[in-house]
């Protein structure tokens, strides 16, 4: 379990001690493709942080529609709210793989948090880069348009989850189109031009839902 935190929870810089603590209160988990981890709106204390594979997270609206907000993998946490705001699940988080996780306990991570100022620090850490990135997703939305606001997401999914292969990044996103033109706040129909446009330059391949960037100077050129 130690391991688990220390080498796959790398978004928290802990001491080694003060990782230690929690072990008691954490718990392993599998789960299969295609599994919900847990609704929106929900009731659930619990943090999970990713060992392997892919999770989708997913905002539903008032009216029904739903939209996918973030894709997290290896290192990545959620449901971290839950340790400041014990309330509902403000998302729904679907499994795209099948994955390996560590659960931990909510009571006890607050009492973990309560007696080391460092830990608070760490989450906040995290809380504010998630903030930063949704903040500049906000300021995309309004000043660039839509095939600035893929290739940024491209970008993005081949430095999270792309695999060198020669010249190219090989990234298995295991996304819908639909999903891709929601990451990238655009139509499914605009998101699919600006695909087909990529391709016809070069600089992206595209075979079912894998995606091969073949030339990231002129993807990044055009993200601005």
């Amino acid at each position: 379990m130690v391991e688990v935190l220390a080498q796959h929870a790398a978004e928290l810089v802990l001491p080694a001690a003060t990782v230690e603590l929690p072990i008691r209160h954490s718990t392993s988990v599998s789960f299969p493709r295609a599994h919900t981890v847990f609704a929106q709106g929900d009731t659930g204390d619990s943090l999970y942080v990713i060992v392997s594979g892919k999770v989708k997270v997913v905002r539903r609206a008032d009216d029904g529609r739903e939209t996918l907000v973030a894709l997290m993998g290896p290192t990545d946490m959620f449901g971290e709210l839950a340790i400041f705001d014990p309330g509902p699940r403000t998302s729904t988080v679907t499994t795209l793989t099948n994955v390996e996780a560590v659960i931990m306990d909510g009571h006890a991570l607050r009492s973990w948090v309560s007696d080391n100022p460092v830990v608070v620090e760490q989450f906040l850490g995290v809380l504010a880069r998630r903030l930063r990135r949704t903040n500049d997703n906000v300021c995309d939305l309004v000043f660039t348009d839509v095939p600035a606001r893929v290739a940024r997401q491209l970008l993005y999914l081949g430095n999270r989850f792309g695999v060198r292969e020669g010249r190219s990044v090989r990234i298995d996103h295991e996304l819908t189109q639909e999903e891709i033109a929601q990451l990238a706040g655009a139509t499914r129909e605009s998101a699919n031009r600006t695909l087909v446009d990529f391709a016809r330059r070069g600089w992206i391949r595209r075979r079912g839902k894998t995606i091969f960037i073949d030339n990231a100077t002129k993807l990044a050129r055009r993200a601005g």
